[in-house]
């Protein structure tokens, strides 16, 4: 069982939980930092997983035998369980989806597009994830609406004025991450729905980056989707969450076709489809996997969101201050809300050079663009690496990463 909610993490006795996390790479132990890009999963996880396929497993919904009414029952209780994670109001609000990406391309193409045409616009930022870009830009492009973008100043946080003269009664939809993948940034979400609300524009956030590290509460946020993946949250890949406002879910037509999302189905009558969510769950579900992201999600309650956010706020103050301290390195990204995320270039030395070398010393890095191609060209650099941190992650691992950009540094001066 994880450590007692509301204390202080007893990070060891988490690190016991993940079993991925006792191996060695290269003859080294493990140091995991690449959790912005997919989360290891506890036991817990694993043994839901194991056992919905070994146990009472069969397709949900049709079948009236016991295996099927046992599957299905599952299935919903975790669609309970995310709209808990996520403080939905109901749980017809939850649609389950293949992840974030899938999320935002239902609400682009399903809710998005058909409001969308000549004189309007949507909304995004300089520092999105690709999957929060070229959905819009698609959408865009074929309707000759304007995909209009938020600027970033230095330290990698939104220009808020230019965001509030963006806005316009033509806004049909802002879509922004809640916390940014490439820099760690945490955006003003709460002052982001204000200003979009007095123009009359929906909000979607991104969360697959936030929903880790933070307490979610939708309905406190104000805004009308709300889009997660499951393995970032150490859960399985494969399955993810959006939440949206059920009003606005009722008026959407469905995204894909397909057995489970209709009502009834006839060659001279045509097609009645289902009320949501199951309109929008076209063919058979992720069954297991949607269990698998509800024992994430329970595991991470039961530690608590407030002892995570304390240890994974003070992990990464250690470890940026340790990152400033060597020579020729440059974080890329220092706003004065971050989560987990601390992004860096070390003169000399490219950054896939650099996650080579520290995976030969055990650490696991990213090096790359992240996903992120106009942040890396708002900043002027080709690529930057970056360390990701999570809950199970130790001090004693940030000074594994700061030893092996030593050796790094060295090797390169030589």
């Amino acid at each position: 069982m994880p450590a007692v909610a509301g204390a202080a993490l007893d990070v060891e006795k988490v690190r016991r939980d993940f079993p991925a996390l006792t191996q060695e790479v290269h003859g080294k132990p493990l140091v995991y930092l690449d959790n912005a890009a997919s989360a290891h999963k506890p036991q817990a996880v694993i043994d839901v997983l194991a056992e919905g396929y070994g146990g009472p497993y069969s397709n949900v919904h049709r079948g009236v035998h016991t295996l099927s009414q046992l599957a299905t029952d599952r299935y919903e209780a975790a669609r309970r369980t995310a709209q808990a994670f996520l403080g939905a109001a109901r749980e017809d609000e939850i649609v389950f989806v293949r992840g974030a990406t899938e999320g935002i391309n239902l609400v682009a193409w399903s809710f998005v597009r058909p409001r969308l045409g000549p004189g309007d616009n949507v909304i995004v930022s300089e520092m999105e994830h690709h999957s929060n870009i070229v959905p819009w830009q698609l959408i865009c492009q074929e309707t000759g609406a304007e995909l209009k973008v938020i600027p970033i100043n230095d330290r990698g946080e939104l220009d808020m004025a230019a965001y509030a003269e963006l806005l316009s009664e033509r806004t049909r939809m802002v879509a922004l991450g809640h916390v940014s993948n490439a820099l760690g940034t945490i955006n003003p979400v709460a002052e982001i729905v204000r200003l979009a609300k007095e123009k009359g524009a929906p909000v979607l956030f991104d969360g697959a980056q936030a929903a880790p590290h933070a307490r979610i509460d939708v309905q406190a946020l104000g805004c009308d989707f709300y889009v997660i993946s499951a393995h970032k949250l150490f859960g399985p890949t494969g399955i993810g969450a959006l939440y949206g406002r059920f009003e606005l879910l009722d008026s959407m037509a469905p995204y894909q076709g397909g057995g489970e999302m209709i009502t009834s189905v006839s060659f001279k009558e045509g097609t009645t489809f289902n009320v949501p969510p199951h309109r929008f769950e076209a063919g058979t579900p992720h069954i297991v996997g949607a269990q698998g992201m509800a024992a994430a999600m329970d595991y991470m309650m039961a530690l608590g969101h407030e002892a995570i956010a304390a240890h994974e706020h003070a992990l990464l103050e250690y470890a940026t201050a340790k990152l400033e301290a060597l020579d020729g390195v440059r974080i890329v990204g220092e706003a004065s809300e971050k989560a987990s995320v601390v992004s860096f270039t070390v003169e000399g030395i490219h950054p896939h050079d650099l996650g080579t070398i520290l995976d030969h010393e055990g650490v696991a890095i990213r090096a790359g663009h992240h996903c992120a191609q106009p942040v890396m060209e708002r900043f002027g650099v080709p690529a930057t690496a970056r360390a990701s941190f999570a809950f199970y992650n130790t001090r004693a691992e940030v000074d594994a990463l700061v030893d092996a950009l030593g050796v790094a540094i060295e090797m390169f001066r030589l």
